[in-house]
């Protein structure tokens, strides 16, 4: 590829890639493609060298487009599948595996959609059956689309399954029991991981170990992924550019060195150092798994090898353009990869920062240029993480600034020769020590970190004027020749806008109410001025994952959590709010077992916050005969002439008994017990009218919730009904002479004409 073509291919693929992601099931240019490719055809003609961009461009589209087709039909969701597949990865959690599969044959029954198609599967594998990766297995799986949460501002799982390749998700079946086809042919990777559990080190040194030299972050668990985020430091520990350009530039330094001993008249000229640093590249690359960010990390190490030994070298923006025409070919999927972005903007600031400045010599020279580039690259990308996940680590640019020289100049470096040596006894293991004590400080500083100044997530109003002033700070400060005053004045403006920028909090007499997508449960947050109330806290799924935890950045406050009753879909959650945030008051009925100490909810209880009132209208004090379900809290919530009601799992005989407590019109109804047809009576139905109705449910939950004939019972009463599963949150204020007006954030057709 000649060096001019860079960006014509690069933007040759960004434009493939893109137009199938806009012409896809739901797409804008579905119907536009045939005049699409009349167009690019005639252009082709005209122009016949254009043909490679064509390819270039196809190639893409047509990568991206079959994703597309190998999601699960929609025919296969809930019914049983037979595959025969290769384990991929396994993730190893409290009474059950997580397994990635690679699909080699796929059976069904005649009378259902075929599922040929399917190619990687992400199931939960319950028991005590040990799968390893590489081992082929016959098993039944129950299967169900991809599919994830739709919360404000949380991380979009169902697009991280769809890049990942993963076209279905479920669990394994235990009857008929998997078969083992074949066992595991180890790889080296397979082969390092396994001496490593063997080493004399702490659990946390085994599992950091294998993350940072090995590229397996499986390894690492929910507490370290979360000190990570918190902190802003998650590019150290995935295989990237600093773990392969430090094995590069180690084997460089190390042949050049032998070239110089060999060769000593003419050893600058030599080229096989730099093709011996390029192989190390690709091979540490294939041994951390090839995955994402280890290949793109591998393609821009070449190039920046390419670029520094200046035989024939594209320049530093033709090789940044090759790089992301590559990895786009390569993988086409990656285009929605936060990580590529965020690399490839640095990559492209740090060029702009460098340009035409000369190299550093000695230490002193290369410890200022890391300061120099660091300080630089920090509000960059606090502005890029902001703008893609609506969160920010205040302390990353001050803990990159420790953590980086310290885990490229002693950890990644101690890892590395920990293998280089383990062959020889005791040595290795030495170390490895070192290593420990290197990760034990930098794990301090990660927490020590986080207390300090923890992630936050500031308002939607915020988000745009802080990405804007950091974007105006970097160029203020990276860019040469800009008056002193005006970096100064840049600088001033990013660290003044939290305070002269207005909050969202809402006008008093307001109440803002979120019913979040959390599956198959329940967890209802109520927004006033200056009060923040949880009805429910989400499940607790068989894997231990609680929604919740995905809801909010650490440390939030709530002054009061409701748990309606203990079951396991509506105080799932209360562990995680219990050692992640702060509640000031628990209330839950009387004879329910909770992890923390509450009050007792009974009805007749009311209070006034901020204009709104709330009144608990069920269980009668002290009744402790109730069922678990019978026993939930009611809660009542009226702003003005609007009422919003939550009644929890309660029965159709315990709806009877309140429907004279039940102010009238009713607003918005939280359907009782997800809208299974022990709830929502006839009677009941009718007296509250509700104008809308909202069910909390999961997507194909095995109860069908919520039953055909409650749902009939509310379209009688001419009530508009939403359900979390295929709605996501819902979110609506209550507001004195406003019209109450639901808004689903999973948009889809129709969804704004159902009132």
């Amino acid at each position: 590829m000649q060096l001019g073509m860079a960006l014509p291919a690069a933007l040759a693929v960004l434009i493939g890639t893109l137009a199938a992601w806009l012409s896809g099931p739901e797409g804008m240019l579905q119907s536009l493609l045939p005049a699409v490719l009349v167009l690019v055809l005639c252009l082709v003609a005209m122009r016949p060298t254009r043909l490679i961009w064509l390819v270039i461009a196809g190639w893409a589209f047509a990568n991206v487009q079959q994703e597309w087709g190998r999601s699960l039909p929609a025919g296969l969701s809930g019914e049983d599948v037979t595959i025969q597949a290769k384990v991929e990865s396994v993730q190893q959690e409290v009474g059950s595996s997580r397994l990635r599969l690679a699909v080699d044959a796929c059976q069904v029954p005649d009378y259902l959609p075929r599922c040929q198609s399917l190619t990687g599967v992400r199931v939960s594998a319950y028991g005590d059956r040990v799968y390893r990766v590489g081992e082929r297995w016959q098993m039944t799986l129950r299967l169900r689309p991809p599919h994830g949460f739709a919360n404000p501002n949380t991380f979009n799982f169902e697009q991280w399954l769809w890049r990942e390749g993963i076209h279905a998700t479920g669990y394994v079946r235990q009857d008929p029991a998997p078969v083992r086809l074949s066992e595991a042919t180890p790889t080296l990777r397979q082969l390092a991981i396994k001496k490593l559990s063997t080493q004399p080190l702490e659990e946390r040194t085994k599992r950091w170990l294998a993350a940072l030299t090995l590229g397996a972050s499986e390894q690492l668990n929910q507490e370290d992924w979360a000190l990570l985020n918190a902190t802003g430091t998650t590019h150290l520990v995935v295989i990237s550019g600093l773990h392969v350009g430090l094995v590069a530039s180690f084997m460089l330094l190390l042949a050049r060195l032998a070239a110089r001993l060999l060769t000593p008249t003419n050893w600058r000229l030599s080229v096989w150092p730099w093709w011996l640093a390029g192989a190390s590249a690709v091979g540490y690359a294939m041994l951390a798994g090839l995955a994402p960010p280890a290949m793109r990390a591998m393609i821009m190490t070449l190039l920046g090898l390419w670029v520094l030994s200046g035989r024939h070298a594209p320049g530093p923006w033709q090789a940044w353009w090759l790089a992301l025409g590559l990895v786009l070919i390569v993988d086409p999927l990656a285009l929605w990869r936060p990580g590529l972005w965020l690399s490839f903007i640095a990559v492209a600031w740090l060029i702009i920062i460098w340009q035409g400045r000369p190299r550093p010599q000695g230490i002193k020279g290369w410890c200022w240029a890391l300061l120099r580039s660091q300080l630089l690259l920090a509000p960059l990308m606090a502005a890029a993480v902001l703008l893609a996940f609506g969160r920010v680590a205040p302390g990353a640019p001050l803990v990159n600034l420790l953590a980086v020289p310290w885990v490229s100049s002693i950890m990644v470096p101690s890892a590395l020769l920990g293998w280089l040596l383990s062959p020889l006894p005791g040595i290795g293991a030495l170390v490895w020590w070192c290593f420990e004590l290197a990760l034990q400080v930098f794990y301090q500083l990660l927490v020590v970190t986080v207390r300090l100044v923890p992630l936050i997530q500031p308002p939607s109003s915020l988000v745009m004027p802080l990405v804007c002033a950091l974007l105006l700070l970097s160029l203020c400060w990276g860019m040469p020749s800009v008056p002193t005053w005006l970096r100064v004045s840049a600088t001033l403006l990013t660290l003044s806008l939290p305070w002269w920028v207005t909050d969202e909090s809402l006008p008093y007499g307001e109440l803002r109410v979120t019913v979040h997508d959390v599956g198959q449960g329940q967890l209802i947050e109520l927004r006033s001025a200056n009060n923040r109330l949880l009805y429910d806290t989400g499940p607790r799924f068989r894997s231990g994952f609680m929604p919740l935890q995905t809801l909010w950045p650490p440390s939030q406050t709530f002054d009061r959590v409701i748990v309606s009753h203990a079951d396991i879909d509506h105080a799932g959650g209360v562990d995680a709010l219990r050692d992640d945030h702060q509640v000031a008051q628990w209330w839950a009925p009387r004879g329910e077992t909770l992890t923390v100490s509450s009050n007792e909810c009974a009805a007749g209880q009311q209070w006034q916050r901020d204009g709104v009132r709330y009144q608990i209208l069920w269980p009668p004090p002290g009744d402790n005969a109730l069922s678990a379900n019978d026993r939930s809290c009611v809660l009542q919530v009226s702003v003005g002439g609007h009422h919003l009601l939550i009644t929890g799992d309660v029965s159709r005989d315990i709806e009877r008994r309140l429907i004279t407590n039940i102010a009238k019109p009713t607003s918005v109804l939280v359907a009782g017990h997800h809208g299974s047809h022990t709830s929502s009576g006839v009677q009941f139905v009718r007296m509250s009218s509700p104008k809308h109705v909202i069910f909390s449910a999961g997507r194909n939950n095995a109860f069908n919730h919520p039953a055909d004939d409650v749902v009939r019972r509310f379209r009688r009463q001419q009530s508009c009904l939403w359900n979390t599963a295929h709605d996501g949150a819902l979110q609506f204020d209550l507001r004195p002479d406003h019209p109450v007006e639901v808004i689903p954030l999973r948009r889809h057709l129709g969804s704004e004409k159902r009132c």
